[in-house]
């Protein structure tokens, strides 16, 4: 069953969270799978777990501490989530999601994304670090959008535009940074399902003919809601595993974890010199 959250919710949660810190953070950051590791490059750490919070979805998957750290990155005031909260944990699109409402009711107008994804393009390779360019809300073409329900009309619009869910000046940044340092920087769709289970062999098939390049299991409804409060928005895919077409590979969430270990450093050195660049 759906459970909306309202306006009173999100900020009960950010007041808890006001009285903690010092600095009113600009900058949101979600890090995905195995990606921890930048969260404890933040200067004067504030660190809140999840579990400390009225009425907060807490993280159960391994490789997501659960908690925010509230700090400075680059100089810039940041908050960043240390691991995500995920549909298929059994939280409904709402609390999925309120995070990101948490962030943006203290202040933050940007949302930094980051995830571990399956290489769905033929071309990708685990270790390799997409630009999240354009998305395929897949949940939320079969019901599961987390602006069902009544609008919060004090945050934004009924009816949002998504044409460009992915803010293109943070686009080019990135593509800056990533030249700068010599890095492969791919580029693609990232396509949301709910998961938990990996995807079949047929359903990579489909994906790809429906022009995806990168598949994951979070990242575009907290997009879609970042987008709807006017959130500018960033999108880092780490590419853990290569596509398995033909059934031949098992995929696991340890080869997730482990190809996080290659991938950190990367998306580390595109998102500090993208808020050096801001």
């Amino acid at each position: 069953m759906q459970k909306f959250i309202t306006l009173a919710q999100i900020d009960e949660i950010a007041d808890q969270i006001r009285k903690r810190v010092a600095v009113q953070p600009q900058i949101a950051m979600i890090l995905g799978s195995g990606l921890n590791g930048l969260a404890d490059s933040v200067q004067n750490p504030v660190r809140i777990p999840y579990s400390d919070l009225p009425n907060f979805p807490v993280s159960t998957v391994q490789g997501h501490a659960g908690r925010f750290v509230v700090g400075e990155l680059e100089g810039k005031p940041v908050i960043v989530m240390q691991g995500r909260i995920h549909y298929y944990e059994g939280y409904s699109m709402g609390e999925t999601t309120l995070p990101v409402r948490v962030m943006h009711r203290l202040g933050a107008h940007s949302l930094f994304v980051t995830n571990a994804a399956g290489g769905v393009n033929e071309n990708f390779v685990p270790g390799d670090v997409m630009l999240i360019t354009d998305q395929l809300n897949l949940m939320g073409m079969s019901g599961l959008n987390p602006l069902m329900g009544p609008n919060l009309d004090e945050i934004g619009p009924r009816f949002p535009d998504m044409s460009q869910p992915y803010d293109r000046e943070y686009c080019n940044l990135a593509r800056k940074v990533a030249a700068e340092n010599k890095l492969t920087l791919r580029e693609g769709v990232y396509a949301g399902l709910s998961g938990p289970s990996f995807e079949s062999p047929a359903d990579l098939r489909f994906l790809r003919l429906a022009g995806a390049d990168a598949v994951g299991m979070s990242t575009v409804p907290e997009v879609i809601v970042a987008r709807h409060g006017g959130m500018r928005a960033l999108g880092l895919s780490g590419i853990s595993n290569k596509a398995n077409l033909d059934g031949s590979t098992v995929t696991t969430h340890e080869e997730v974890i482990e190809a996080g270990r290659v991938i950190t450093p990367k998306i580390e050195t595109i998102v500090r010199g993208v808020l050096r660049g801001l």
